[in-house]
């Protein structure tokens, strides 16, 4: 840990840090001026990570080494967003993925899938959510997927799950949008990340002209977020096409519930 000032910017605390994404979030925001506390399992590829940052940018980087589908660990990790009157950022970025279909998966395997891309994601949300409200500013960060809107990508399961992350965003920005927070959901395609191999499908088997690095996936989603989008989908060359699916499902709006049922359905 750096012994510098604190940060302006506050605190990001970052989960899934140790490699990948996460690893390349902790790296920007630290450029970007926020102290960082980093949150993963693997205790050693944790504090590379945070002992070479700290040393690249100056910033003081702390580390909780923590299980988040553990009840116990994830408490702790809740207690810290809770407590921490610093943290001005959250960045729900652990999880796994699968790329197995429904007969061919575990059903334990998609359960502990549920607990941290899901049930952890949610509570840690709970747990900041109330302090950010609080002081008026504050930024949450979910790392969902392409498989979001496009389910038949990869197994069903990991896509329920990273629908259920773009929904809780959006529905959080509906709520405190206008409270001070920012919100967005960061919607990836292939990226080069240790994701793959626990997915069962190695990225060298994906053609390379779909996959881009990580460093830019964040950064892209990072601009993003500077441009005050809800949803960034980095790969989506048009913008205009984001608001347009976007747009469509709003319209939806007038016509989801009525005291009759459709004429389709009555002829």
């Amino acid at each position: 840990m750096n012994a510098s000032t604190s940060s302006i910017k506050g605190k990001a605390l970052v989960t899934g840090a140790s490699t990948g994404i996460g690893a390349v979030y902790a790296d920007r925001l630290a450029r970007q001026g926020y102290d960082l506390i980093l949150v993963a399992r693997s205790a050693d590829k944790l504090a590379q990570v945070a002992s070479r940052i700290s040393a690249q940018t100056g910033r003081n980087v702390e580390t909780i080494t923590a299980d988040l589908t553990d009840a116990a660990s994830s408490k702790a990790v809740e207690a810290r967003l809770r407590d921490d009157s610093a943290i001005t950022m959250l960045v729900n970025n652990a999880g796994f993925g699968a790329a197995s279909k429904l007969l061919e998966s575990d059903i334990g395997d998609m359960e502990r899938m549920i607990s941290i891309n899901v049930v952890a994601l949610t509570r840690l949300t709970y747990a900041a959510v109330p302090a950010m409200v609080k002081r008026g500013t504050g930024t949450i960060i979910n790392i969902s997927s392409i498989v979001a809107i496009s389910p038949e990508l990869l197994n069903g399961v990991y896509a329920g799950t990273k629908a259920y992350v773009v929904a809780l965003t959006q529905s959080l920005q509906h709520e405190l949008g206008a409270s001070g927070l920012r919100f967005q959901a960061v919607l990836p395609g292939a990226t080069a990340t240790p994701f793959w191999d626990t997915a069962g499908m190695p990225i060298e088997h994906l053609p390379s002209e779909i996959v881009m690095t990580a460093e830019d996936m964040v950064d892209a989603s990072l601009r993003g977020l500077e441009l005050g989008e809800l949803l960034t989908i980095p790969a989506v060359p048009d913008a205009a096409d984001v608001i347009r699916l976007e747009d469509a499902r709003r319209n939806l709006f007038p016509n989801l519930s009525h005291t009759a049922p459709a004429r389709r359905y009555t002829a």
